[in-house]
C-alpha cells in the first residue's frame, strides 16, 4: 500500500471526468430551458456566471461528496485508490476543499502539479501536500478458486 503512481491517477481522473460530464450534462439542461433552447453564451451576464458556478459546485460536491464521505470517487474505486490524511482516515470537508481548488491549480501550469509526483521524494502532487492528504494504491486481493 504506497502513495498512487501517476498512470493510476490519470486512468482515475479520465473514468471520473466522464462521469463528472454527464453530471454536468444534466445541470445545463435548465440554463439551455431558461434561455429557449440557445446555448449559454459566453459574456452573456449574470445567466453565464451562474451557469459557470453552478457546474463548479457540480464538481466540487461530486468530488468533495465521494472523498469526504468514501475516501474514494468511482473511478478511484476502479484503479485501486484511497484518498486518505497522514493517519488513515477520511479526509475532512475542509482537507478535501483544499484538496479540490489546489487540484484546479495543479493543472494551470500544463499539469506541472501532477507531474511533481515524479520528482517528489514521497511521491506526492501539490495538492496532496497542500491538503495533507494522500492517495494510496490498494492492490486488489486474488480471489481463490
Amino acid at each position: 500500500m504506497g502513495n498512487a503512481g501517476l498512470l493510476r491517477r490519470f486512468a482515475a481522473i479520465l473514468y471520473d471526468a466522464l462521469l463528472l460530464l454527464a453530471l454536468w450534462f444534466l445541470a445545463t439542461v435548465p440554463f439551455i430551458a431558461i434561455e429557449g433552447g440557445e446555448s449559454i453564451e459566453p459574456g452573456s451576464g449574470p445567466m453565464h456566471i451562474l451557469y459557470q458556478l453552478t457546474l463548479l459546485g457540480v464538481a466540487y460536491g461530486f468530488y468533495v461528496g465521494f472523498w469526504c464521505n468514501r475516501g474514494r470517487t468511482l473511478g478511484m474505486q476502479s484503479w485501486g485508490l484511497q484518498l486518505q490524511t497522514a493517519d488513515g482516515s477520511l479526509p475532512s470537508v475542509g482537507a478535501a476543499t483544499i484538496r479540490f481548488f489546489a487540484a484546479i491549480l495543479s493543472w494551470l501550469p500544463l499539469g506541472l502539479g501532477f507531474l511533481w509526483q515524479l520528482w517528489d521524494a514521497e511521491h506526492l502532487t501539490w495538492h496532496d501536500r497542500l491538503s495533507k492528504t494522500r492517495l494510496v494504491y490498494y492492490p486488489r486481493k486474488k480471489s481463490s478458486e
